[in-house]
């Protein structure tokens, strides 16, 4: 039965073998002192589980793993930055298969100005009269996410987006 779950998507969320192909050499090697006792696919498959159907991860399916087992890893693996890398290679595989180019050459920016006068940073928004926060979204023309970032509110929506730009270009996202 295993075997069988292995072959086959269990949830739409789960990744590609072609997604996995390309993920796989990202991986932490096992290290000297114990062997890696877990599968980082179905790591990444949980992960991708968990923000999908928005559950907690106390809620996870059994047939993932522990729970602690998952969150730890996931812990690890942000703090390798391996996340960011990770959406990168799918968005592009996901460009590829649509039949675009690997980088999006179209880019469509917007912002939401967001309450939050408790924040620690924050602004005010004098056109608006709102202190709080500004969330830059940016997708590409399928609607693929390319870019959140968080500013304060008295930051205009002009050059927030455009330092993200290059910095993000700089890093081969266009």
């Amino acid at each position: 039965m295993t075997e069988i779950a292995k072959k086959t998507k269990r949830y739409p969320s789960d990744l590609t073998d072609e997604e996995w192909e390309r993920m796989a050499p990202l991986m932490p090697k096992p290290g000297r002192r114990r062997l890696r006792e877990v599968d980082f696919r179905e790591v990444i498959n949980a992960v991708r589980y968990l923000v999908r159907s928005g559950c907690g991860r106390r809620m996870l399916p059994t047939n993932f793993g522990p729970w602690q087992t998952v969150y730890g890893w996931f812990r690890e693996l942000a703090r390798r930055f391996l996340f960011q890398t990770i959406h990168d290679i799918a968005l592009m595989i996901d460009g590829e298969r649509a039949g675009r180019e690997a980088s999006p050459t179209a880019r469509v920016i917007d912002s939401q100005l967001v309450k939050a006068p408790h924040a620690g940073t924050r602004g005010y928004d004098a056109g608006k009269k709102v202190v709080g926060r500004k969330r830059h979204i940016a997708v590409d023309t399928d609607g693929r996410l390319l870019m959140v970032k968080l500013t304060p509110a008295d930051i205009s929506d002009v050059p927030a987006p455009r330092r993200s730009w290059k910095r993000s270009a700089n890093a081969g996202l266009g």
